[in-house]
């Protein structure tokens, strides 16, 4: 599986350009990306970026989470904004993945909220929402209906960690292509180093100040259980990914083999 060179101003890069597919098939580089959020993206200072020829970014943030870190996009590029979770902010069910620093910068608050194991409960129930909800199925339909056309050109998609509404992206778009159950789950964990690296000051501030490791761990890294739940909502709405991609997010079948034939090699 290939990744990127580690960029130094862009979190959690990677290519998923290499990975295998069924029939020996792999997926073409440098044409489907994913990251953290871009706010310190700096093409002049950053050559791996620079190399990328970026033409199409996929932003799956909420509003307040683009408010407070926006974006430094390439001139050039077209930014797409595509809120997963504006229906279950609406609902007034504030997924934990949009507070990781409030929750940890406060130990009480995040035993209250997620201790005894709530923390992947909550979890699991946000990923099952990536499946249900109509503001995660539009941002997924954007995602592959512009994979599927060349004009998008090489396309970055992202969240703000870029593990968990990127890591059902990359599930969805790896599913799509063919690899098998071990290399999509393989690919969804993939992240965990560069996540956990990324906020491990946060993590030690959390711990040091009394807050229980396995919270912070919980928010932080990503569980097949997560990604499970995730394919379980699937399962039991749709039967399968291809009638979850063609009712569920309403891309049809001809979108599908575009997709297939651009990305896979």
């Amino acid at each position: 599986m290939t990744t990127t060179t580690p960029s130094t101003t862009v979190a959690n890069l990677r290519d998923l350009g290499g990975t295998p597919l069924s029939g020996g098939r792999t997926v073409r580089p440098g044409l489907v990306l994913r990251s953290g959020q871009l706010d310190r993206l700096d093409v002049d200072a950053d050559p791996v970026v620079a190399a990328l020829g970026l033409r199409t970014v996929v932003d799956f943030r909420t509003d307040a989470e683009r408010a407070a870190h926006p974006d430094r996009i390439p001139q050039g590029v077209r930014l797409l904004v595509e809120d997963v979770l504006a229906d279950k902010l609406n609902a007034g069910k504030i997924p934990a993945a949009t507070q990781l620093k409030d929750l940890l910068s406060d130990p009480a608050m995040a035993e209250e909220h997620l201790g005894g194991g709530k923390v992947r409960a909550l979890f699991e129930d946000t990923y099952r929402s990536f499946v249900s909800t109509a503001s995660a199925q539009a941002a997924y339909r954007t995602l592959l209906t512009e994979l599927a056309d060349p004009q998008a050109g090489p396309l970055l998609f992202h969240c703000t960690a870029g593990k968990d509404r990127t890591g059902w992206g990359a599930t969805v778009v790896l599913s799509l292509l063919g690899a098998d159950d071990e290399t999509v789950m393989d690919e969804y964990l993939s992240v965990n180093p560069a996540v956990k690296q990324a906020f491990a000051p946060m993590i030690e501030g959390f711990t040091v100040a009394g807050g229980n490791p396995d919270i912070a761990l919980g928010l932080i890294g990503v569980f097949p259980e997560y990604l499970r739940a995730a394919l379980d909502e699937v399962g039991t709405r749709y039967g399968s990914m291809e009638k979850y991609v063609r009712e569920g997010l309403g891309v049809p079948d001809e979108a599908v083999e575009a997709l297939r034939t651009r990305l896979a090699v």
